[in-house]
């Protein structure tokens, strides 16, 4: 999932001030776990914008403010009440923003700021542990990716650094391949030291990325 945060209400009165009417919208998805752009979230920016002196026009929350084409769907909706906004206010994602401005000729203005592509450990607590590299080697590295757990990104580790298990980047941080090592030999696996293991294909990570499927779920 996509991790979000809100941006600070200092910096979002600058990025609304001269906007007096405004249409939220919010995500059911990503932004509603990260707690930024759910229901509660919404409302809450509701009032603040109204304590301030703008006017809230309405509201939404999408499934998923990614999905270009029920966003498109559900903004057409409300049709009436975005005419009346001068701009609308989106917490989301990036993607959500993005797909939200392509549906609309309204000015959209990002309340959150995207920060990475998380995995939830606990209710609010997230880790990255995915760089989307389109390279994955994590059958290799017994399903801990070195290029994001890994300080300095090594497929070749350890870099050698380490001190009593921790990255010496980062102290508070274990060692990623001490950790894939641990687990490789609980697996009874080594196969990834015995061998050089090739630079990544970086023109796999184009930008920006695409991938479609055919109507049966097939790659195009």
């Amino acid at each position: 999932m996509i991790i979000s945060t809100p941006k600070g209400r200092e910096e979002l009165a600058a990025l609304l001030a001269e906007y007096h009417s405004l249409y939220i919208i919010g995500c059911g998805a990503c932004a509603t776990v990260c707690k930024v752009g759910g229901e509660d979230e919404v409302f809450a920016t509701q009032e603040w914008l109204e304590e301030n002196g703008h006017e809230v026009v309405g509201s939404m929350v999408l499934e998923e403010a990614c999905h270009i084409m029920r966003a498109a769907r559900e903004l057409r909706r409300c049709k009436a009440q975005i005419d009346e906004a001068d701009a609308l206010l989106i917490l989301s994602c990036g993607a959500g923003v993005q797909s939200i401005s392509n549906c609309v000729d309204k000015r959209v203005l990002a309340g959150v700021n995207s920060l990475f592509l998380g995995n939830i450990r606990r209710f609010g607590e997230f880790e990255e542990k995915c760089s989307l590299c389109g390279d994955c080697i994590l059958s290799e590295t017994a399903g801990i990716c070195p290029v994001t757990n890994c300080a300095k990104g090594m497929l070749n580790g350890p870099c050698g650094g380490m001190e009593d298990g921790h990255c010496e980047a980062d102290e508070l941080r274990d060692c990623a391949w001490l950790k894939i090592y641990q687990r490789l030999e609980k697996q009874r696996r080594h196969g990834v030291f015995e061998r050089v293991v090739e630079p990544k294909d970086w023109a796999k990570k184009f930008k920006p990325g695409q991938h479609r499927l055919d109507k049966n779920g097939d790659k195009k």
